[in-house]
């Protein structure tokens, strides 16, 4: 058995929450912070112990929140803003970027969506409306990554004129229903850490080998099914992304259009979906810290039919890079259960697993998967789940 995390981070829709193990197979969630406030991320920073929560006031709009007293209380940290000038090219859903006349919008944060930490004070944190925000001092401080945002797949430079007039980047939904692109996903390569990989809904994944100066796209054998041509190269909407930490070349993708897998680093993916068995739609996977073959989903019906697969709630675990799925059941409600699970509300500690729903339940595994507990419900709907 693998050593896990005794403690869980919970984001949800009205407040921060923490899920403490008190014995085995015993845990009690409470309330840690940010109580009526729609926390979309809450993550610990293995290098400073630090906390940080994502933060989408109603009121005063997305802000950073941090602890550095294990959440017994929480201050304003500094806070991300675009650039003077920064904008992007506004392409509705199912645009054809060769036909659509350019609108152009000024950037300003709508939605704080992930947050990741590299070594020796590096953070990035993922936003709508599509920028990469990095930090070397540990969050004291926080800068646009530049050649991300200004890369010729949305469509230029918009800060010296009007680029190219074409952008691959569509919209999703964020606050108030307006759409933009998003980076939901950002993994970084432990054996080398100015290697990343980003996901963005709605374009792709694209790839830094040298810290952020550079990117390409990293969507070879992704296929969807909503655009004329589905071998396109931009235009796909990964749900969420991850690799193994000791193997970094097994990437695991849950996308609108089922699941991938890449055995070599994201340069090709190999669509692992069994819609026979129910593994297609979703949003999170999870990803083995030793054993990149082995990954977790949680599948959905579909995305008009947000809810689970017949009424049955099940976790799907596959140990040989998605040639085959077990359906994991044990635990979980298997009639008249409607739960959803966001794309950050899955994770993996060890052989321990947890996730939440928008109906507010949240269930853990100690055993990888095979038996489930119910550890917390009547929650606000639940937005992330992440192991401290």
């Amino acid at each position: 058995m693998n050593a896990s995390s005794d403690r869980i981070l919970v984001g949800t829709r009205k407040g921060t929450f923490a899920l403490e193990r008190r014995s085995k197979q015993q845990w009690r969630p409470a309330l840690l912070g940010h109580a009526g406030v729609v926390v979309n991320f809450v993550v610990r920073d293995p290098g400073t112990d630090t906390l940080w929560a994502a933060l989408g006031h109603g009121h005063w709009g997305a802000k950073l929140s941090r602890s550095r007293d294990a959440g017994k209380t929480w201050q304003d940290a500094p806070q991300i803003t675009y650039p003077e000038g920064a904008r992007y090219l506004d392409m509705p859903p199912g645009a054809d970027p060769g036909q659509a006349k350019p609108a152009f919008k000024s950037a300003k944060l709508q939605k704080l969506w992930s947050i990741a930490f590299g070594p020796l004070g590096r953070m990035y944190v993922g936003t709508i409306p599509g920028g990469l925000f990095v930090s070397d001092d540990a969050g004291e401080s926080f800068a646009l990554n530049l050649p991300l945002w200004n890369h010729e797949s949305r469509g230029g430079d918009l800060f010296q004129g009007e680029g190219s007039g074409v952008s691959h980047w569509f919209g999703t939904p964020a606050s108030e229903g307006e759409f933009a692109p998003g980076i939901h996903s950002i993994a970084i390569d432990p054996r080398n850490p100015d290697r990343l990989l980003v996901a963005i809904s709605t374009a792709g994944v694209l790839e830094t080998t040298d810290g952020g100066k550079t990117w390409r796209s990293r969507n070879r054998g992704l296929v969807m099914d909503y655009l004329p041509d589905p071998n396109a190269e931009w235009g796909h909407d990964p749900h969420y992304l991850e690799l193994c930490p000791a193997q970094p070349d097994h990437v695991w993708q849950q996308n609108h259009c089922g699941v991938f897998y890449s055995s070599d680093g994201a340069a090709t993916w190999k669509k692992v979906s069994q819609p026979t068995c129910g593994v297609h739609f979703g949003f999170p996977v999870a990803v083995d810290a030793e054993q990149g073959k082995t990954a977790w989903v949680v599948p959905g019906k579909s995305d008009m039919q947000r809810t689970t697969v017949d009424g049955g709630l099940f976790v799907a675990r596959s140990n040989d890079g998605g040639e085959s799925w077990q359906a994991l059941r044990n635990g979980l409600p298997q009639q008249d259960a409607y739960d959803v699970v966001y794309r950050h509300a899955l994770d993996n500690s060890g052989d321990t697993l947890a996730f939440g729903s928008t109906t507010g339940n949240l269930y853990v595994s100690e055993d990888r998967g095979e038996s489930w507990q119910s550890v917390g419900n009547n929650l606000p709907p639940i937005y992330s789940v992440r192991f401290a």
